[in-house]
């Protein structure tokens, strides 16, 4: 892929891709922006081995999906949840912020079901597509989700 293509390919998926990665970091939109940058980067500079354009949103996904998993190692925790969903609930927050239940659940996730559950219902990707974007099994992808689910439906019912 040359830097013409690349350029297209970006322009065409930074939507999308930006969308899965706030929904990924929980609404945290400056670590959304930071991790896409980051996979940008990444991208641009391994775009020579990329030689299929069809593939790239599989790709760009899954180096996304690694960025956010690498920063999310490094990551220390320093409050709690219920110190956090305070600060949610509380008028310092984005009041525009309409989601801030469901990022609070889908926080509380294990990655791999948050990443399966946004990749399916929010970005409209197979179950072997996710798989290959994780880099997993079919099977992982369909318990991630099943798990997802149940796990969702329970901290939703309770907030």
């Amino acid at each position: 892929m040359n830097r013409e293509q690349f350029i297209l390919q970006v322009e065409l998926t930074s939507k999308a891709f930006r969308r899965f990665l706030v929904a990924l970091c929980c609404g945290d939109s400056a670590l959304a922006d930071d991790v896409a940058q980051e996979s940008y980067i990444k991208a641009y500079l391994s775009c020579g081995s990329s030689t299929n354009p069809e593939k790239f949103n599989a790709w760009i996904y899954r180096i996304g999906y690694n960025t956010f998993l690498n920063h999310k190692r490094g990551e220390r925790l320093n409050v709690g949840y219920d110190h956090a969903k305070e600060f949610v609930a509380s008028e310092s927050a984005d009041g525009s912020f309409e989601y801030q239940e469901l990022y609070a659940a889908l926080n509380r996730l294990p990655p791999g079901e948050r990443t399966s559950v946004l990749l399916f219902y929010m970005e409209g990707y197979s179950i072997k597509e996710i798989a290959e974007i994780q880099e997993t099994s079919q099977d992982a992808v369909k318990q991630n989700l099943s798990r997802g689910r149940k796990h969702l439906r329970g901290l939703l019912s309770t907030n």
